[in-house]
């Protein structure tokens, strides 16, 4: 079984996120100051996954505003996808928001992203629009996704059953 430590980022990582970042997000990815930027804004919550020898794997952020949470990015460096890794870095997204009490998330993603929607659809996120010609390495349009109100049973239930079943293969630390 993986084992997976989530943290909150810290400046110390920032080199080794703008490296999944470029690998992520290509030629129009976010710079380093964006991400020393991030960890002085009081609305956001980065964070960041290592394995069992402290290797960054993926980083995931949000910005938590009155009662609702942006996911701003979430990323995988390609060599860690498909081991559960950005499923963890969700998980420690909405268990923040339970803590700090946001009842409802979004985010955007490219409509070409099938793991990625697949992903937050299993966590009851659903597409609401899109926004046309959002990224702007290829004028991709951007799915627009939010969740219902996560205190609900319905969502609660849900999220339980997901993150019983992670358990079963990722250890989180």
């Amino acid at each position: 079984m993986n084992s997976v430590t989530i943290r909150l980022m810290e400046q110390k990582d920032i080199d080794k996120i703008a490296e999944i970042e470029e690998k992520a997000y290509g030629e129009h990815h976010w710079s380093k100051d964006s991400f020393y930027n991030e960890l002085s804004n009081n609305l956001a919550r980065y964070f960041c996954a290592f394995d069992e020898n402290n290797t960054l794997l993926g980083y995931a952020g949000s910005w938590i505003i009155i009662d609702e949470a942006h996911i701003t990015n979430l990323a995988v460096s390609p060599e860690h996808r498909n081991k559960k890794v950005g499923e963890s870095l969700l998980v420690k997204i909405i268990e923040t928001c339970y803590k700090e009490m946001a009842k409802y998330l979004t985010l955007e993603v490219r409509i070409s992203n099938t793991p990625a929607i697949n992903l937050y659809e299993k966590y009851g996120f659903k597409s609401l629009g899109t926004r046309k010609g959002y990224y702007q390495d290829n004028n991709e349009d951007a799915l627009i996704m939010w969740t219902e109100n996560i205190f609900w049973d319905k969502f609660k239930d849900r999220y339980n059953q997901n993150v019983i079943e992670l358990g079963k293969k990722v250890e989180l630390v």
